[in-house]
């Protein structure tokens, strides 16, 4: 039997290969509100929320003016951005309206609620915020009861009204 790994331990940030990185840009501070940290030229940029040295790296080392990679091959499947409130979800979600960019699926997991899209280079991207773990679905044993249903989209929306976000 191996130990698990430190509980502590988290994901600390992905870094994307993209065909345009004005456009990738564009989708991540312009639509999802990223922070730009840091460029370097047109080859490579460094992303983040609150201010931490970056959660997404951006980079066109050896992709510009690629294509997405075909369907049926291996690689990302999607980047899980986490949300801390159901408000600042809501709120993402109002951008990609905003913005015009739509989704792939919406779905409520029990522990989690997510939507789903596409960034301009095809990567998957899930947008989520997680339920309170005492709020997470189990059956009689205890053990975790993960499902995918439809998420309520329009519940969704209200929430940003009910918690009065304001948006720059």
């Amino acid at each position: 039997m191996t130990t698990p790994i430190d509980p502590q331990t988290r994901i600390g940030h992905v870094h994307l290969r993209v065909a345009d990185l004005d456009r990738a840009l564009g989708f991540y501070c312009g639509v999802l509100g990223f922070t730009l940290m840091q460029r370097y030229g047109r080859e490579a940029a460094f992303v983040s929320a609150g201010g931490y040295h970056h959660h997404i790296g951006l980079n066109t080392w050896d992709s510009a003016d690629g294509s997405p990679p075909p369907p049926g091959s291996t690689g990302l499947y999607h980047v899980a951005i986490l949300y801390p409130t159901r408000a600042a979800l809501a709120d993402a979600l109002a951008r990609l309206d905003a913005a015009g960019i739509p989704l792939t699926g919406a779905s409520d997991h029990g522990v989690s609620e997510a939507l789903y899209l596409d960034d301009p280079d095809h990567n998957g991207v899930e947008l989520y915020r997680d339920r309170p773990e005492a709020e997470w679905p189990r059956d009689e044993a205890g053990a975790l009861r993960m499902a995918t249903r439809r998420l309520d989209l329009a519940s969704l929306r209200a929430e940003l009204t009910r918690a009065q976000i304001t948006r720059p």
